[in-house]
């Protein structure tokens, strides 16, 4: 019996049906990620936007102890000059700590009201030191006089100073603590008014 002959090009064409019958079948990707049907259109995914704040925190972390040393060198100077012109103006929100508060803002203004003895200290202790190094007994005598007279004096109205002002603080600031505003006024006192920080944010006379 003669031997069945398959055409040549039946074979190379089953051939290439079967290669790229896979290659049809293979579902189709798509190359983008789906959008994160929470975000909002137009704006990163969540997951990317936590991953673009990590990247920005990562690029402003300093990198050596010396930039690390730098910033806090500048973040210290820009604090400072912050309380610099707080204590010039009475801006409550760059105070140092001891300076805030209403209660230590009361005390100031209550100090900064009337005049104080204690304010003249310094002046009064320069003219009595001149007047005992002069070589005059009587002199002497007077500038040693007028010391006993003007520590007393001080003594007499920071004692008085210092009551009306817890009083006054007990009226004004019942459940507040007070605790060191007392001292912290009398210190005010042994000032020059225009030397005092915070500067005076009330008038002579003027009830605070």
């Amino acid at each position: 019996m003669p031997p069945h002959h398959v055409p040549l090009d039946f074979v190379f064409r089953s051939r290439s049906k079967e290669e790229k019958a896979p290659a049809a079948q293979a579902p189709v990707t798509d190359s983008k990620q789906p959008r994160d049907p929470q975000a909002p259109k137009g704006r990163p995914t969540p997951k990317r936007a936590m991953a673009q704040s990590q990247r920005r925190s990562v690029t402003n972390t300093p990198t050596t102890r010396k930039e690390a040393a730098k910033r806090q060198r500048d973040e210290r100077r820009a604090q400072m000059a912050k309380q610099r012109e707080a204590l010039a103006s009475g801006d409550e929100r760059y105070l140092p700590a001891r300076d805030k508060g209403p209660v230590r803002k009361f005390a100031r203004d209550f100090v900064d009201s009337r005049f104080c003895i204690a304010e003249f200290f310094l002046p009064l202790a320069v003219i009595i030191l001149v007047l005992s190094m002069v070589r005059v007994p009587q002199l002497q005598n007077i500038a040693l006089l007028l010391w006993l007279i003007v520590i007393v004096l001080i003594v007499l109205d920071s004692v008085a100073t210092a009551f009306r002002l817890k009083k006054r603080l007990a009226e004004r600031f019942p459940n507040d603590n007070k605790k060191g505003a007392v001292a912290y006024a009398l210190m005010r006192t042994l000032q020059m008014r225009r030397l005092r920080l915070p500067k005076p944010q009330v008038k002579r006379g003027e009830r605070p």
